[in-house]
């Protein structure tokens, strides 16, 4: 199985310092909806979950570690240090559900998947640096292939 699209990644670069983009970047990197989010939920799930559902999970928090490496890189570039907050509100646990039935679980990382492509759609839409554009296109690939895998285990439960 697949847990992200086996297209490369591109270089990590920015056309210029940019304080607002970077700002906007600090959503999809560390707050309620983001990598970093996405992370430790996935991981949680994946420590409490069955064998196979489980390393399904921690496949896809590993992909969502590197969307939060590529996402702080670009952060720096664009002059910010990449802090856990995002509009100066600290990231926190609070922000982990941690519901352990099965079928609760995978509906809310549909919701979170869902969440976060619209979030990067949005991002794109707003930012005009050609570098940054590419980076969230890209990984809006991987966040579709997480939402196809989620559903597709809900079905089978179903």
């Amino acid at each position: 199985m697949y847990y992200k699209s086996t297209l490369p990644y591109p270089e990590i670069r920015v056309e210029k310092e940019n304080i607002e983009y970077a700002k906007l970047l600090m959503y999809p990197y560390a707050s309620m909806v983001s990598e970093d989010t996405a992370t430790h939920l996935y991981m949680f799930q994946s420590f409490i979950l069955d064998d196979e559902i489980g390393k399904i999970l921690e496949n896809i928090a590993i992909v969502e570690m590197h969307h939060l490496e590529m996402l702080a890189k670009t952060i720096n570039m664009l002059g910010l240090k990449p802090e856990y907050k995002s509009n100066d509100i600290p990231w926190t646990t609070e922000y982990v559900n941690y519901n352990t039935n099965l079928k609760e679980i995978l509906k809310i990382n549909i919701d979170a998947e869902t969440l976060a492509i619209k979030n990067y759609q949005n991002l794109i839409k707003v930012i005009d640096d050609k570098y940054i554009k590419e980076l969230l296109k890209r990984i809006i690939i991987d966040e579709e292939i997480h939402l196809k895998i989620f559903n597709d285990l809900l079905n089978k439960i179903n």
